[in-house]
């Protein structure tokens, strides 16, 4: 999931064994099994070999779209778009943003969000996916300001208006 939710982080095998609590031999296995398939892309640099998602492969685009889906976020996107208001962006801050598990998804609603029924479906999609989500709504002035803030956190962009 780390890997494939933002495809610009990378990590390495200890990294994420320390992460995760597992042990760096099965770790090291499961990353060679998808290194092997193509799905990552392996970068040496001194002695350590860093792991990133292989955005050229195929099946990457649906890779990303399952980890999305497991955090529920598609899910709550979509019901946004259809009951909560008018949804300009839409983007994840902090642990997952850096495609960390922690259990607290920080996401950040740029627009005219209807703060009542958001808190509503948000209740609903935390048991769903058992995670805490702490959302901020900020309209676009306010998004404006606070862009110093935002610079210096890891952002990840989920869905923006066309318009």
């Amino acid at each position: 999931m780390r890997l494939f939710l933002n495809a610009g982080q990378q990590a390495y095998m200890r990294e994420l064994a320390d992460e995760f609590g597992a042990p760096v031999s099965q770790v090291r296995d499961e990353l060679k099994h998808l290194n092997e398939a193509g799905l990552l892309i392996a970068s040496k640099n001194g002695r350590q070999i860093f792991y990133r998602a292989n955005k050229k492969h195929s099946l990457f685009p649906e890779l990303q779209s399952m980890v999305q889906k497991a955090l529920g976020m598609d899910h709550i996107i979509e019901s946004i778009l259809q009951r909560l208001g008018t949804l300009e962006k839409a983007f994840l801050i902090d642990d997952y943003a850096e495609g960390k598990d922690s259990g607290l998804i920080d996401l950040v609603l740029v627009g005219d969000i209807d703060r009542n029924n958001l808190d509503d479906l948000v209740k609903k999609a935390e048991k769903y996916i058992s995670r805490k989500i702490r959302t901020l709504v900020l309209n676009q002035s306010e998004y404006k300001r606070m862009d110093a803030v935002f610079a210096g956190k890891p952002k990840l962009l989920l869905w923006e208006s066309n318009k």
